[in-house]
Parts: C-alpha cells; sequence; structure tokens
C-alpha cells in the first residue's frame, strides 16, 4: 500500500468516525427529548390491553356512549373539552388514542388500515364492556376508520358524526401518497432519520408549520404546538402517521362502495373554510347516505374538535332528530 493510500484511507476512517459521533450524537439527543417531552404530557387516562396491544384511553361520564376517533395529529386528548361538555350532558364519553399515537401501541408485523383500527377498537369496547349501540364520532383521517366500524358492526352503532372527514381516495390530499411519508416509511433508512432528526431545530420548525397549516385559517391553541413536537414528533408516533396517510387511499377506495349500505343516522359536519377540501368529500357522502345530514358551518376551519366543542355536541344531538 502506498503512502497515498495510506492517507486516503486514514482520512476515510476519520470522515466514518465523525459521522458515526454525529450519527450516536443525534440519536442520543433526540431520546433524551423524546423522555423530556413524555415528562411534559404524561398519560393522562387509562390503559386496556386488547389482543396483546396496550391502548390508551380517556373515559368520562355514564349513559349513552359516545366514541370519539381523532385525526392525524396527536391524540384521544383532541377532544378533552368535547368529552367534558358531553359527560355534563348525560353522555358516557370514551376517546382512544388511535393505535401508534399518544400513548397507544401499534400492532407488528401486519399492514394497520383504517379497517382494522376500527376492529381493534370493536374489541376494546368489548372489552371495556361497552354493550349498548354507540355513537361514533369521527374527525379528519378517522372519517373511513369510523365508517368501517358503521359498515363492519351496523347493530352497534347508533349513530354517526363526522367532522371534517375524509372517506374517498379523490379529493384526498395525499391521494397518491406524499414523499415525506415514503421516505420515512422505508426500512432502516426511515428509523434513521426518524430518530435523528425529529428533534433537532429543523423537526421543531416542522411541527409548527404541520399544526399551523392544519388549523389554518383560524389561531392555534396555546401549547398545541408544543405538545405536537413534544409527543407527535416521537419516531413511533411519526412513522405511524406516515403509514397511516399511505394507507389511506387504497383502503377508501376499496371500503366506499359499501358506504351506500349503511342505514345508520349520519350527521356530516364541515367547516366553509376547510382548506383541505373536505367540503366536497362531506357532499358526495351526504348524497350516498340515505339517512344523513350536512352541516356547512360558516366561518371555521378543519380543526372542529379542539376549537368548536359545541359544534361537535350539537352534531351528537341532531342525530336524535333523525331516528
Amino acid at each position: 500500500m502506498t503512502i497515498r493510500m495510506q492517507r486516503r484511507l486514514k482520512m476515510l476512517i476519520v470522515i466514518l468516525c465523525c459521522l458515526l459521533f454525529i450519527f450516536v450524537s443525534l440519536y442520543v439527543y433526540n431520546l433524551l427529548a423524546v423522555k423530556k417531552g413524555e415528562g411534559d404530557f404524561p398519560p393522562e387516562g387509562n390503559f386496556i390491553n386488547v389482543e396483546g396491544i396496550n391502548l390508551h384511553y380517556y373515559s368520562k361520564g355514564k349513559g349513552q356512549p359516545i366514541v370519539f376517533l381523532h385525526g392525524g395529529i396527536l391524540s384521544g386528548n383532541d377532544y378533552k373539552d368535547v368529552m367534558n361538555l358531553a359527560a355534563n350532558r348525560g353522555y358516557h364519553a370514551i376517546s382512544f388514542d388511535r393505535p401508534g399515537y399518544g400513548y397507544s401501541e401499534r400492532p407488528e408485523g401486519m399492514e394497520v388500515t383504517p379497517i382494522t383500527q376500527a376492529t381493534l377498537l370493536h374489541n376494546a369496547l368489548k372489552t371495556l364492556g361497552v354493550d349498548r349501540p354507540i355513537i361514533l364520532v369521527g374527525h379528519s383521517w378517522s372519517g373511513t376508520m369510523t365508517l368501517s366500524y358503521a359498515v363492519q358492526y351496523p347493530n352497534e352503532v347508533a349513530g354517526v358524526v363526522l367532522l371534517g372527514a375524509a372517506m374517498y381516495k379523490e379529493g384526498y390530499p395525499a391521494e397518491n401518497g406524499d414523499a415525506l411519508s415514503k421516505i420515512n416509511t422505508i426500512p432502516v433508512l426511515g428509523d434513521t432519520i426518524l430518530n435523528t432528526l425529529l428533534k433537532t431545530p429543523q423537526g421543531k420548525a416542522m411541527a409548527k408549520s404541520m399544526v399551523e397549516e392544519t388549523f389554518a385559517p383560524e389561531m392555534t391553541p396555546a401549547g398545541y404546538i408544543e405538545e405536537t413536537y413534544a409527543l407527535g414528533f416521537r419516531p413511533g408516533q411519526l412513522k405511524a402517521n406516515r403509514e397511516d396517510v399511505l394507507a389511506f387511499p387504497k383502503t377508501s377506495e376499496k371500503l366506499s362502495p359499501q358506504y351506500k349500505n349503511i342505514k345508520t343516522p349520519a350527521v356530516i359536519i364541515v367547516g366553509q373554510k376547510d382548506p383541505f377540501g373536505m367540503i366536497d368529500q362531506a357532499r358526495r357522502l351526504q348524497q350516498e347516505l340515505v339517512n344523513s345530514k350536512l352541516q356547512i358551518i360558516p366561518e371555521i376551519g378543519h380543526m372542529i374538535p379542539q376549537l368548536h366543542p359545541q359544534v361537535v355536541l350539537d352534531g351528537v344531538e341532531e342525530l336524535k332528530v333523525q331516528r
């Protein structure tokens, strides 16, 4: 080996050692930041084990059960204010962290879709002893999951309320997938990115931008960006979110021909200023559901559960009129 080759080899070793040091430093930093975030926003609900999966859920009040399904950012705690209203109105309000979100585990070794999540939810409710027909309230991404539940268990659903919900592949913002989801779900590469870059300043800026775009044109609630950065930008949760984004189009395409078979009363609520094209989806669904009512609420956007809890409860109460 010549002296020049030896120098190049030494240089290569130095570069590789530097890269390894940077990788390990970022990994440890992100790990500590995740633990800090979980310490700042610890679980406030209860846990139940279903099919070997630990699910975190919130429960409040007694009476007719209402099950709230959150969208694609944070957790079942998005319905905190709605649940308080519902409990005070004589309902049993239940809200789960969907698999991989908040403090719920995500099944491994299988494809997780809106359909499989609806099945897991059904089994969780049975384990909890909820045997009365339920009212299902689904926001955003959970539109298809909510309708999947109604298709699979029609006799166990008393009514459906959909909030800025996505139900069809056509018009879904990531109808053909998106670069962020595809990159972050690549084996090895995706996990490397998720475990080293989420807690950098760039990750924090991405969390802020994502939240503000989702709440637009309305204001983001105080503390929501911080909680999204702390919990939503953990490797497991962001990966779950990206997998959900990719699973949605093919699942909704498979399931949507069955929507017309749903006879359960349904209230479809969408904000007039929803930035994601959900008004078109809401109108399309209203034409397919024989027992449904569409409400387009003036001057509000997409994040109805967080900003307009009374609108949600009014939608639940509207189901009584349709029965």
